[in-house]
């Protein structure tokens, strides 16, 4: 979410230095202003305009493109996914000049990720750490296999479009200040340089130019305190995109070429409402992936709710089926023992009967037992006596 609330932001600073003479956009990219950085120019010849559009919204036209009438012109408009180094929209294009052997070009941006934290792992250059901008050019030269032949000043764009940069990453960011998190480390850095190859050939001079911003983020981690979860050490993610302008051409006509792409007469201007649309919609889609992650959040929390709920209600029942268990025993136990201190209550009653010469009777008429004696009447009748054997 960091990276996601300063990327419209860095559009519009890359975007209002985008092209020399062309109105301020909303949105562009490092290879987008590197590109008019190193382009511009005025031909003999005229000039024409080239399309580079998006086919991800029904090719709605992304950047004009100026060039010499005469030259020839290749051009996409690259966007990877967050997933991958290349996360924004950016142009690429190469103009030839007629004889094939000049040319003005702007590279597919090169991007590497580093640190011990989480990060992209697709679209990457093999890169473990961050890199000055001069420093870079020269590991670039090595890997085109070409002769780095010396450092030569920015072009006055790329300078502007680096100061801009720095100027804006100085600036505090409310969303981490809001929530209390430590801002990311930013920079910018721009160089160029001067190389020598051959071509069919041909000896060939030309001027890399390039802009390097990094992002670097900090992860403080926890100490864990609870038993059987771990603690997190603290862990670094760092990102850097570097967007590169190629200018050459034979040695010979290297620096009538080179002057006529300084000129700001020709180069990349976006489409200010194709750059309103594509904000929108990354922003649109970072909220997508927010809600969905707050979606699945709301789920998982949902069934260990619900989970708990069902394990306590089995707790429950087996508790009750326990409480119940115990009651039975202990009701079937005192029904014993009452039964057995009656049995024996009658034993003792009858023993006391037997020594008295008397029993124990009931009497139909009250449903009483009374005690009578063993002993009879004149006439014939037992003789009825009080609990203690006392006759009436």
């Amino acid at each position: 979410m960091a990276s996601r609330e300063r990327t419209p932001a860095l559009l519009l600073v890359l975007a209002m230095l985008g092209c020399k003479g062309a109105q301020p956009t909303s949105a562009a990219s490092g290879a987008a202003d590197l590109g008019v950085a190193v382009s511009g120019a005025a031909s003999t010849g005229g000039t024409r305009t080239e399309n580079i559009v998006d086919p991800t919204m029904d090719n709605k036209v992304a950047y004009y493109v100026t060039i010499p009438a005469n030259w020839k012109f290749k051009g996409i408009l690259l966007q990877g996914g967050v997933a991958t180094c290349q996360s924004y929209a950016y142009e690429s294009y190469r103009v030839t000049s007629e004889d094939g052997q000049s040319f003005d070009e702007i590279m597919p941006q090169l991007l590497w990720a580093y640190g011990d934290g989480p990060k992209p792992k697709m679209g990457c250059l093999p890169i473990d750490k961050p890199m000055s901008a001069q420093d870079f050019l020269k590991y670039l030269s090595t890997t085109m296999l070409v002769a780095y032949s010396g450092d030569t000043p920015m072009s006055d764009g790329l300078a502007k479009v680096v100061k801009q940069l720095r100027d804006s990453y100085a600036q505090p960011a409310p969303f981490y200040a809001q929530r209390n998190l430590p801002p990311p480390h930013n920079t910018a850095d721009g160089a160029a340089a001067l190389v020598r190859y051959k071509q069919n050939g041909v000896a060939m001079e030309g001027r890399l130019e390039t802009l390097v911003t990094c992002m670097e983020t900090q992860n403080p981690g926890f100490h864990s305190i609870l038993a059987g979860m771990p603690s997190k050490p603290a862990t670094t993610s760092g990102k850097c995109t570097a967007g590169v302008g190629f200018v050459s051409a034979p040695e010979n006509q290297f620096a009538a070429v080179l002057r006529m792409w300084e000129n700001p007469a020709l180069g990349a201007q976006q489409n200010k409402e194709w750059g309103d649309a594509w904000v929108k919609r990354y922003a649109e889609q970072g909220q997508a992936v927010n809600d969905a992650i707050i979606h699945r959040a709301d789920e998982k929390f949902a069934a260990q709710r619900a989970e708990i709920a069902h394990t306590m209600a089995v707790q429950q029942a087996v508790h009750d089926q326990f409480l119940q268990t115990m009651q039975e025993g202990t009701d079937r136990s005192m029904a014993h023992a009452a039964e057995v201190a009656n049995s024996n209550h009658r034993a003792a009653q009858d023993m006391v009967d037997y020594s008295l010469d008397r029993q124990t009777v009931l009497d139909p008429e009250t449903g009483n037992y009374f005690k009578v004696t063993n002993q009879l009447t004149t006439n014939g009748t037992l003789i009825r006596a009080h609990g203690d054997g006392s006759p009436w």
